[in-house]
């Protein structure tokens, strides 16, 4: 075989390579666009995995807090592009939950990486949103309570809230997250002292924490979540 020949076979094999990546990236992109498992059912209510095609949807249930409230710190409602880009980096590692009654989704719900460095892959950051249509449902808590399952079974052993929290409860933003997680068993373990401004107003931040996992000395890598079913 000419030196040649062993250049073009080189060539044809990186190219093949080429596209079997791109055919890999094409499937994952296309399986995140497809409807996702169900989890949980109790008549009208489902709790499903995510699928890219709710984002429309989830930015909606998203806007209020945005615009209306402290509970989160961001100015503008994101955009369905940027808020599709969300979902995509984070259900490639942690669950990404959402709530449908009679097939409006009403509510979601994910956990993501608490910071960037390795040595904190084995703790996670909660995060929840629910429409009005959700009080008095019981789903805060049943998501809660499937997400840590979750993230049990991942190898994750610390989970963390990150809360919005007033010096004084006004309009914008009230005690009820902080009292959620107190009664999720989450205990709180910080505050930054008027750390964020909205609304013209000054608010505290609080970290909340609950500790689901022994701490091994050998700790193995966490399985991410697409890999756990």
């Amino acid at each position: 075989m000419t030196k040649d020949n062993r250049d073009q076979i080189n060539m044809y094999n990186r190219e093949a390579n080429r596209d079997n990546d791109m055919d890999k990236d094409m499937n994952k992109e296309k399986n995140l666009y497809d409807k996702k498992k169900i989890i949980y059912k109790d008549k009208d209510i489902v709790i499903r995995e995510v699928s890219l095609m709710d984002a429309p949807e989830l930015v909606e249930v998203y806007r209020p807090y945005v615009e209306k409230t402290a509970i989160t710190f961001e100015y503008e409602v994101p955009s369905v592009e940027e808020f599709t880009d969300r979902i995509k980096n984070i259900s490639a590692k942690y669950p990404y939950l959402v709530v449908e009654q009679d097939g409006s989704i009403i509510g979601y719900a994910y956990t993501s990486a608490f910071h960037v460095r390795k040595a904190y892959e084995w703790s996670a950051e909660m995060s929840i949103y629910l429409s009005d249509r959700c009080k008095g449902l019981g789903l805060g808590r049943r998501l809660y309570e499937i997400l840590e399952d979750i993230s049990y079974k991942q190898g994750i052993t610390n989970l963390y809230a990150c809360i919005g929290a007033p010096e004084k409860e006004d309009e914008y933003l009230t005690n009820n997250s902080i009292n959620f997680h107190d009664h999720m068993g989450y205990k709180l373990i910080g505050r930054f002292t008027r750390c964020g401004y909205k609304f013209s107003r000054w608010y505290d931040m609080v970290w909340m924490e609950k500790i689901i996992a022994q701490h091994q000395t050998d700790a193995k890598d966490i399985i991410p979540y697409p890999m756990l079913n």
